[in-house]
Order: structure tokens, then C-alpha cells, then sequence
């Protein structure tokens, strides 16, 4: 049986599973889902009912870091998982704190009583303290904290790209440019059609997805 990955294209949790799928050369069915819109084949997969889910043989992995460890556990030939321990910490770092003072500050609508700049401001610092701490990469190369932490990157600075552009990042800012003009970044953003039961096989990565 092909692993299922249940995926949709914007999500950042989606886009790093992708990207570690990618760089193992592990392939599986790509289905997108439609948030808005969720089937129910995917709700009954899904112990979240989120993005991403990976649904190989018995096992269903709904956390998309724990993804990535499963695609490169079965092939990892970059050496992503060969990573210094702080990367872990990074990573919790991003995934916690951060992705927290990210949301509050993107869908600060959604949090009436907390201050964005407040939270913007927090979000800052640690982009401030990753600057300080990457040259081209994380580490001495890239690992998985790079492609782990990347797509939250991404998504902060494109709430206000001026706003991130303008701040004594240079590092950090160069880091994130590398990766939007990547190969193996264009090669997780291809389009796919919603999924539906009566859908298509769709196999990712596929030719167009790599080009």
C-alpha cells in the first residue's frame, strides 16, 4: 500500500512533512484537503482532524514533525536527522513560543485582548536570537531543524515582508531567501486539485511537483 498524505498546500505543518517526503525520495498519494471542507474519509483518519496526516499500512502519524522523522527514518540521504542536540531545542523552540506569538500576531483579530505589537515583539526576539545563531544554515549544514523551523519563518515574514525586510536579520533573512528559491522548496508547491473519494490517485513527489 502507498502511504496517504493528507496535505494542504498553504499549511506550514503540511509544507515541512512535504518537504522531508521530498528529501527522503519517499513517495505516497498526495491528498488535499479543503479546511473549510474536510471529508469525511479524511475526519475518520485524522485523530486531529488537521493537516498533515500520514496514513501508512496500520499507522497514522498526525503530527507533521513526527512525519518527517518517519519519511527519513526510511531514507535520509542528506543527513538531515544527523543534527547537533540543540536542534531539537530549536524546533521546540519554533514550535512552541514562537508559532504561538506568530498566530497572535496574523490572526491578531482572533485575540481581542492581547497586544499584537506585544506579540510581534516576542516573535522578534526569537528571530533575533536565530539570526545570531545562523551562517548558511542552522548548524555547520542543514539538518532538520532548517526545514523544521523554515516554513513558520516564512509565514511571519509575510505578514508584513517590508516590516521583516527592514529588520537587522541579515542572516536569518539570507537563510529564508535560499530557501524560497530552492528546488526542493518549488518542488513541495505545486498545486493539487481537493481531494474527494471519487478523486484521481495523485503520487507526490511527481515529475511536475520536481520541476
Amino acid at each position: 500500500m502507498t502511504p496517504i498524505l493528507y496535505s494542504f498546500r498553504r499549511c506550514p505543518y503540511a509544507m515541512r512533512a512535504r518537504l522531508a517526503l521530498v528529501a527522503s525520495g519517499q513517495h505516497v498519494e498526495l491528498r488535499e484537503i479543503v479546511l473549510r471542507d474536510k471529508p469525511q474519509t479524511f475526519l475518520d483518519t485524522s485523530p486531529s482532524g488537521t493537516v498533515p496526516c500520514l496514513h501508512a499500512s496500520d499507522t497514522v502519524i498526525d503530527e507533521s514533525l513526527d512525519i518527517m522523522k518517519w519519511a527519513l527514518a526510511q531514507n535520509d540521504p542528506m543527513g538531515w536527522l544527523d543534527m547537533p542536540g540543540e536542534g531539537h531545542d530549536w524546533i521546540a523552540r519554533s514550535d512552541g513560543p514562537f508559532k504561538s506569538a506568530l498566530d497572535r500576531t496574523k490572526y491578531h483579530t482572533r485575540y481581542p485582548d492581547l497586544d499584537p505589537s506585544v506579540q510581534r515583539a516576542q516573535a522578534a526576539a526569537f528571530l533575533t536570537a536565530l539570526n545570531q545563531q545562523i551562517t548558511t544554515s542552522i548548524f555547520e549544514r542543514p539538518t532538520l531543524a532548517d526545514f523544521a523551523i523554515f516554513p513558520f519563518v516564512r509565514q511571519f515574514a509575510f505578514i508584513d515582508k517590508a516590516w521583516f525586510d527592514a529588520q537587522d536579520w541579515p542572516q536569518l533573512q539570507a537563510w529564508l531567501n535560499a530557501h524560497l528559491r530552492s528546488d526542493l522548496f518549488a518542488g513541495i508547491m505545486g498545486k493539487y486539485p481537493q481531494w474527494t473519494p471519487t478523486s484521481p490517485t495523485h503520487l507526490f513527489p511527481d515529475q511536475t511537483s520536481l520541476k
